[in-house]
């Protein structure tokens, strides 16, 4: 019933108003801000430039345990340090998630030992499944038959795609030893070539793509 009302909602929202999407912040001290000046926005103009959607080019900022959090059918998590969801917290997320909204997290680099058992509080009865590369969202309008780009190297590791599956609908994604959302921001912060920013702007469209019509 809950998923149903939010898709209710979401629906109406693309044909009366700009669907809006949104940073989560979160307690624990790990810097849920980092990116947060270029990143998402960035993303935002490039989606309604290169896929025709019709996103509110100013991102939102929610809290993890708040009702606005429903409002945004696109959420996304990033920092690099220390993540803590309380109770309720854990509980209004998996509501989200449950209802039809959709987490992105991308690790930004130490994130990985922290989130994991916070979203094991999500979902006690869920463990994050590497994606296949056939899954469909690395083949959105961009196709990327070896799974997520290299944005940023750290450990030499090649970079991986979890989800977590509710029901069968893969309600997040999380990016590891990728940093997508460091490849969306600004040219000037990382130094990125054009091709990898390319390279991150189009798998993060997938991502909205994906969310937006699964």
């Amino acid at each position: 019933m809950i998923r149903f009302l939010f898709i209710f909602l979401l629906i109406n929202s693309f044909a009366f108003a700009q669907p809006r999407i949104a940073v989560m912040k979160y307690n624990g001290g790990g810097d849920w801000y980092a990116n947060l000046a270029t990143s998402l926005p960035n993303l935002i103009r490039f989606c309604n430039q290169h896929l025709g959607t019709n996103l509110n080019p100013e991102q939102g900022i929610v809290e993890a345990g708040s009702p606005e959090l429903f409002n945004y059918p696109f959420v996304h998590l990033t920092g690099h340090g220390n993540i803590v969801f309380s109770n309720e917290e854990a509980r209004n997320i998996r509501k989200y998630l449950m209802g039809g909204g959709f987490l992105h997290i991308s690790d930004n680099y130490g994130m990985d030992k922290f989130i994991r058992p916070q979203m094991k509080l999500v979902f006690p009865e869920l463990d994050f499944v590497e994606l296949p590369f056939n899954h469909p969202v690395y083949h959105q309008k961009y196709s990327f038959p070896n799974g997520l780009p290299k944005i940023h190297e750290h450990d030499g590791k090649s970079p991986q795609g979890f989800g977590l599956f509710w029901n069968g609908r893969l309600v997040c994604f999380y990016d590891f030893e990728c940093d997508l959302g460091d490849g969306w921001e600004d040219p000037d912060v990382h130094k990125d070539s054009p091709e990898t920013r390319q390279k991150a702007l189009r798998m993060g469209a997938n991502l909205i793509q994906f969310a937006f019509t699964q």
